[in-house]
Formats: structure tokens, C-alpha cells, sequence
């Protein structure tokens, strides 16, 4: 039997975008900047990496590695302008259970 890792299946999985935009939505439901965070990296990964993005962005790797890091503070802009790039937009949502 052929197995691979998590962190594969779960790249393969990202490498959809419509994939990904629901990723990225249950990752910005559970409310936490850097759970988000880490999940736009996960998408970057599976398309292609921070090196593609660089390419298509016009944004230096190290910026963007700066950005996607686990103590990375990105923008609003600097999310969207990544996002973009895979054909994603940043959305918001109410909370069914706490809106009022």
C-alpha cells in the first residue's frame, strides 16, 4: 500500500482553488489571525510556493516569507493582493450563534 504524509494529501487537496477558498474560509471562521495565517501559507505551498508567488506578485520572497511566518503581521492589502493571485478574495461572515 502507498501512503503519504498528512502535510501531502493535504497540499493536493489546496491545490484546487475553489479547495482552498473554503480552507481559507473555515480557517478565518475559527477567528484566529495566526491559524489564518498559517493556512494562506498552506495554500501558497500547494500553488506552487512562496518562490511562484514572489514571481506573480512582484513582492520579494523575503517579504513574503516574512509575511506567511508564524510571528508574520500581513496587511490587509498584502493578504489580498497574495490571495488574488489564486483567483480568492477575502470575505467576511456573520456568526449565526453570536449575531444579534
Amino acid at each position: 500500500m502507498n501512503t503519504i504524509s498528512h502535510r501531502e494529501a493535504m497540499l493536493g487537496y489546496l491545490s484546487s482553488p475553489s479547495k482552498a477558498a473554503g480552507f481559507l474560509n473555515a480557517a478565518a471562521e475559527d477567528g484566529e489571525v495566526p491559524y489564518l495565517i498559517h493556512a494562506v501559507r498552506l495554500v501558497v505551498d500547494a500553488q506552487g510556493g512562496v518562490g511562484a508567488l514572489a514571481k506573480k506578485t512582484g513582492m520579494s520572497r523575503t517579504s513574503l516569507y516574512k509575511t506567511l511566518s508564524e510571528n508574520g503581521n500581513p496587511e490587509v492589502r498584502t493578504l489580498e493582493a497574495i490571495l488574488a493571485v489564486y483567483g480568492i478574495r477575502l470575505g467576511f461572515f456573520t456568526n449565526a450563534k453570536t449575531a444579534k
